[in-house]
């Protein structure tokens, strides 16, 4: 199988551009690695997005539900789990509005891209692709 992420670095936070959902759904199956999706197109704020986040990639009960809770999640509790096949994690449709400002989105993308540096450390891909609504 000809996989879409022949050409995507290993540990990457990038547009989703010509890319399908599903196509890198089936990648990540096909590389034997971890697919996260969250589609977050009714998130209004912050705590929506975290919220849509934590139920989407099915976080354990005690996230925190803030920035830092989210980095830890996407780190060091699935490290210390053993080892990781990889990771494909698609944030569809972040809110692009007032409620969810430019820095928001911005803060959000960071945590994924020092969760994508975490992974590199460690030899494990981890590549993130996103949409804005």
């Amino acid at each position: 199988m000809d996989t879409p992420l022949r050409t995507v670095r290993t540990n990457i936070v990038q547009s989703i551009r010509a890319f399908r959902v599903q196509d890198l759904q089936e990648a990540a199956r096909h590389l034997g690695q971890h697919f996260l999706y969250a589609n977050l197109a009714n998130a209004q704020s912050k705590q929506d997005v975290l919220d849509t986040i934590a139920a989407q990639f099915t976080f354990p009960s005690h996230f925190g539900k803030n920035f830092d809770a989210l980095y830890d999640c996407m780190t060091d509790p699935l490290h210390k789990s053993g080892p990781q096949p990889g990771f494909v994690v698609v944030l569809e449709q972040i809110p692009a509005h007032a409620k969810f400002d430019k820095e928001a989105r911005e803060q959000l993308l960071d945590i994924f891209r020092d969760a994508a540096d975490y992974w590199a450390d460690r030899k494990i891909s981890f590549r993130c692709f996103y949409s804005f609504l």
